[in-house]
């Protein structure tokens, strides 16, 4: 019975410490790259050209996701969207990690998703990092500005504040806001 060598994609999908620089991870960052590049390019009319490259991008809801670019990401391949998630204009998304993000969700302008970390230790800093995954429900609204830091998750029916650093879990269906985030109050119909 032989062992299976784990590869670095399987490490940093998992949390683990792995190597960045890895062939196969530099070569799956320029593909997303390059499509978020043509994307980019894309004029309004261009919604079938739109519509391919996000379908290329993305794990999963590229076929309804509502996107205005620019729009940035680390692999794409990690970011699994539900039904008609909006993303405004210049959001950025690391996914290093799994970024699950569900049905009708809403990013504001320039939001922000960091999945990936660093080690504190310098000389580990150097050659190594990891990343924690990253989920927000359905039917959230992130305000403009916001940053999600790695493994965060954020409640169904919430609205994070625009500007706000979410530095922690915030449950579902409150108002948050504020660096560091924190829940302002219950959200009452």
């Amino acid at each position: 019975m032989g062992i299976t060598m784990r590869t670095e994609k399987d490490k940093m999908l998992a949390g683990e410490l792995y190597d960045p620089l890895d062939p196969a991870l530099v070569q799956a960052r320029e593909r997303a790259r390059d499509l978020c590049q043509d994307l980019n390019a894309t004029r309004e009319r261009d919604h079938d050209v739109r519509r391919s490259l996000l379908k290329q991008l993305f794990g999963q809801g590229g076929e309804s996701v509502w996107m205005q670019p620019p729009f940035f990401c680390d692999y794409g391949s990690n970011i699994l969207l539900g039904e008609r998630v909006f993303f405004n204009f210049n959001c950025v998304v690391l996914d290093v990690c799994l970024v699950k993000i569900g049905d009708f969700t809403m990013f504001g302008p320039s939001v922000q998703i960091y999945t990936a970390t660093h080690p504190m230790n310098a000389e580990l800093r150097r050659r190594q990092e990891f990343a924690k995954p990253v989920e927000v429900g359905s039917d959230v609204w992130v305000g403009g500005g916001a940053i999600i830091c790695p493994g965060v998750t954020i409640g169904s029916k919430s609205v994070i504040g625009a500007g706000s650093v979410v530095t922690r879990d915030i449950p579902g269906g409150v108002f948050a806001a504020g660096n560091p985030c924190r829940v302002i109050r219950e959200i009452t119909e």
